[in-house]
């Protein structure tokens, strides 16, 4: 994945995200669906995040942004920004 294409992935989980607030509040999900959904949403950004930060750093330093990986959400999980 090259860096637009992460970004418009991003972008389209941020939709997943309020549509799946909005299904909540008008009643057509339940809180225990939202929130294991979400759970997931949050898990796949953190690793978009992530790959888009490897990239983006491989690139300043002169290395192959495509040589950049998906790492698993276990260890994406515990960054601190």
């Amino acid at each position: 994945m090259d860096q637009e294409q992460i970004l418009t992935r991003i972008t389209a989980m941020v939709d997943d995200e309020r549509a799946l607030r909005d299904a909540l509040a008008s009643g057509k999900i339940d809180s225990a669906t939202e929130q294991e959904r979400l759970g997931q949403l949050e898990r796949d950004l953190d690793q978009c995040w992530d790959l888009l930060r490897q990239r983006r750093a491989k690139s300043e330093f002169g290395e192959n942004p495509d040589d950049a990986r998906v790492r698993p959400s276990s260890q994406v999980e515990g960054y601190q920004s």
